[in-house]
């Protein structure tokens, strides 16, 4: 996450990447499950997850990135395990933290690109069990407790890795890490799809595996149907996707947009078109994905809630992201808008989960989300009296969600228009109108 590469080796990705050469990927349709497209759509109907990057680097305080942007070489980085103690990380605070905001799903870094372990890997010992003073596995507690409470768990993955001597030729990122000039590709690639299987084996059933990190080396052979076949093999309801900014490829079972909505690019490089899968948008609380200890650009509930709303409308899941500090603790701040958040679902919900994006496309007002026959106007911005909605079809009634004002529905050309609700009535972060439509 958090990319430091420019637009012009960012589109140089892009390219190659398509080239099957790059991908690894054979001959052949990939055909998902009955109990993969299951996922798919419980997936798309729980629209909130919970993202979290937590590592090592979280000791430094400058976010995840800090081993590349610091130039620090990989022997020095180790020495941030030996004082790695999280004495204050609590799997049931942070689940229960992901309820009181009404997620219903966590990803959760297992690996970062610093090549670190956050879980129990038999096939290495730069791992959190037996590097550092904490000796625990907190992947394994932290899913032990979600699937008891009922959330499912997603493990993020990096497949760049600044700390093996195996990830060879070094890519576009990590090239201080003092690693030898040598090392074999196929053989990291191995030792990559073995701590895939341990994931997969160890911890139970899981949401799925979200990739990262195959824009580092573009010109790379990555085997991509090796992994993925792996992954369907061995849990054939988890969902694979990868943040590789690019139209998905085949055993792909969801596409992410990194921070941006759908169809915008604000970031640089969400330039690949829109597929047919169930989509999903990651976004930071503050600027930071990793913990940042200067960084206090913490977005308001506001904003956060309104995120939701827009990407709901766009038919894709919001994945908001925390970073844990290095005692384990989530930031108060943080834990103050998630659970904003969750009371703002908790009234409104209806209108979020279980949707799919509307028949209107976004305006300016705002978003539309649907289910069944009823449409949700979400009015993020109503100046006037009245609102002219390109709707057609039949309304049979229309009301405020979660009150009983009636809101009145008029004809009007190339649609309807909504009238009657006072400025007493209109909520500041979203009114929402409920359209009862004919089926």
């Amino acid at each position: 996450m958090r990319r430091v590469i420019t637009r012009q080796l960012l589109a140089t990705t892009m390219l190659l990447c398509t080239a099957p050469a790059a991908t690894g990927l054979a001959q052949g349709a990939y055909v998902p499950s009955a109990a993969n497209m299951a996922s798919r759509q419980w997936f798309q109907d729980a629209r909130f997850g919970l993202f979290v990057h937590w590592g090592i680097y979280a000791e430094l305080g400058a976010g995840e990135w800090v081993m590349n942007n610091r130039g620090i070489p990989a022997a020095q980085y180790e020495r941030l395990s030996t004082f790695f103690n999280p004495t204050q990380f609590d799997a049931e605070a942070w689940v229960a933290l992901a309820k009181a905001a009404g997620m219903k799903y966590i990803t959760v870094t297992s690996k970062h690109h610093d090549g670190f372990a956050m879980f129990d890997s038999k096939v290495s010992d730069y791992t959190v069990t037996r590097r550092t003073p904490f000796g625990r596995d907190p992947i394994k507690e932290l899913v032990a407790v979600a699937n008891r409470e009922g959330l499912k768990v997603f493990f993020y993955y990096s497949q760049l890795d600044w700390h093996s001597p195996d990830y060879f030729p070094v890519g576009q990122t990590g090239r201080a890490s003092g690693r030898p000039a040598g090392g074999n590709f196929d053989r990291y690639l191995d030792y990559m799809n073995a701590q895939l299987r341990e994931l997969l084996t160890g911890y139970g059933p899981i949401g799925g595996i979200w990739l990262d990190g195959m824009w580092d080396r573009p010109e790379a052979n990555w085997r991509l149907r090796e992994t993925y076949d792996l992954i369907h093999q061995l849990q054939p309801a988890a969902l694979i996707g990868s943040n590789h900014h690019m139209t998905p490829f085949p055993g792909e079972d969801f596409q992410m947009i990194e921070k941006d909505l759908p169809g915008q690019n604000s970031a640089g490089w969400n330039t690949a078109a829109l597929g047919a899968l169930p989509l999903e948008t990651c976004e930071t609380m503050n600027g930071s994905w990793g913990f940042d200890l200067t960084d206090q650009n913490v977005k308001s509930t506001r904003d956060l809630v309104r995120y939701l709303v827009r990407a709901a409308g766009a038919n894709a899941n919001f994945l908001l992201n925390v970073g844990p500090m290095p005692n384990g603790a989530i930031q108060p701040e943080f834990v103050g808008r998630l659970q904003e958040v969750g009371a703002w679902l908790r009234v409104n919900g209806e209108s979020i989960y279980g949707t799919r994006g509307g028949p209107i496309a976004a305006r300016p007002w705002g978003v539309t989300t649907q289910k069944g026959n009823r449409v949700y106007v979400h009015i993020l911005d109503w100046r006037d009296d009245e609102l002219s909605i390109p709707l057609t079809g039949t309304v049979r009634g229309a009301r405020v969600l979660g009150s009983d004002a009636v809101v009145r529905v008029a004809p009007a050309p190339g649609g309807i228009v909504l009238r009657g609700i006072s400025a007493a009535r209109r909520d500041e972060i979203d009114t929402i109108v409920v359209l009862e439509t004919s089926p």
